[in-house]
Parts: C-alpha cells; sequence; structure tokens
C-alpha cells in the first residue's frame, strides 16, 4: 500500500513539546527518505491580515493575535533538524488545525498515489489528532505514531491519542511502524 510521512508542525514555537518525540520523528523520516517514502511537513502560521482585526479565524479569535503563530516569525520557522530533513519535499501551509483545510495536502496525496499516512508531530491533540482524523475521514488509512507526538502536557497527549485510537486509526508506536514498513507494507 502507497504510504506517506506527514511531519506536522514541527516548528520552533512546539519546541519544548518534542523533547520525548524528536528524535522518533528524525528516526520516520529517515526511514522514509531512506526508502524514497514521500515525507510531507505542514507549518502552522497565520498571515498580517489574519492577524489583524476585525479577526475572521477561529483560531485567531480563540488564541488571540499574540498567541498565534505569525508567518514569517522566529516561532514559524521549522526546527533546524526538521527543516534540513524537508528540503525538497511538500511543506504544506496552514491556519487551521487541520492540514486538509485550506490547503492542497489531498492534492499532494493523490498526486503521490498515497492510500496510507503515517501521522507524528505537534500537537498530539490539536493539529495531529485533528489532520489525522481528516485524513480517516477522507478515505485515507491512517497510522497515528503515539510515541512520535508532543503536546503541553501528558494529560492533553493521552487525551488525543485515546480519541483518535478508539474511532480512527491505529495507534503505533515508532519501532511498529518501522517493522512493518520494513517487511514492504510501504
Amino acid at each position: 500500500m502507497k504510504t506517506a510521512l506527514l511531519v506536522i508542525d514541527m516548528q520552533r514555537t512546539f519546541t519544548s513539546m518534542t523533547h520525548q518525540c524528536l528524535l522518533n520523528i528524525l528516526a520516520l523520516i529517515s526511514h522514509f527518505q531512506s526508502h524514497n517514502i514521500p515525507r510531507i511537513f505542514t507549518q502552522h502560521g497565520h498571515t498580517k491580515e489574519e492577524l489583524t482585526p476585525p479577526l475572521k479565524n477561529q483560531l485567531v479569535k480563540r488564541w488571540g493575535p499574540s498567541g498565534s503563530i505569525a508567518r514569517g516569525s522566529a516561532d514559524w520557522e521549522l526546527m533546524p533538524d526538521i527543516a534540513k530533513a524537508a528540503q525538497d519535499c511538500p511543506i504544506i501551509h496552514k491556519n487551521t488545525y487541520d492540514a486538509f483545510m485550506n490547503a492542497n495536502l489531498t492534492h499532494v496525496l493523490k498526486e503521490t498515489g498515497t492510500e496510507r499516512v503515517v501521522v507524528c508531530g505537534v500537537m498530539t491533540d490539536c493539529c495531529v489528532d485533528t489532520t489525522a482524523r481528516s485524513a480517516f475521514n477522507r478515505g485515507f488509512e491512517t497510522w497515528l505514531v503515539s510515541d512520535a507526538c508532543g503536546t503541553a502536557t501528558k494529560k492533553q497527549h493521552e487525551a488525543g491519542l485515546n480519541g483518535f485510537g478508539f474511532a480512527f486509526g491505529e495507534l503505533l508506536e515508532t519501532a511498529e511502524v518501522l517493522d512493518r514498513l520494513r517487511g514492504g507494507g510501504f
């Protein structure tokens, strides 16, 4: 089954949430890269217009302009190791939790013939979970990599994983994903 890796929002602003998952994310990226399997990255941010009243974007309304990520800011930049790994890969720019909304992710996945997505990144209970659910709802087999995701608290992380695992797709650890893919399942 044609598989793609979705690496969600590994940006500087979220660095503190990645201490326990970054090495697993890099291991997944390395495996996918070495086997020439598509890797797609997302980058969350808001334009100056979206951050200026009257506010129309629901996330900016929820978090306020000062609590939102401005496109082009230092916080918006991908983490250095991720930026290096994302060279020559599609980067989906998004302005909401769901990487399929207001973006061309569906087109990119269909263009590569993808049938299965492996999802990792941050925040487990916001953009990762929402994008993974959306992938499932769009007909993609979806694996969410539990030890390759991070968020603000353990409680939030577990809530995101439990909600997804109950009704949407498989929860796997990095080692399980790599074992399945080494078995030719990509």
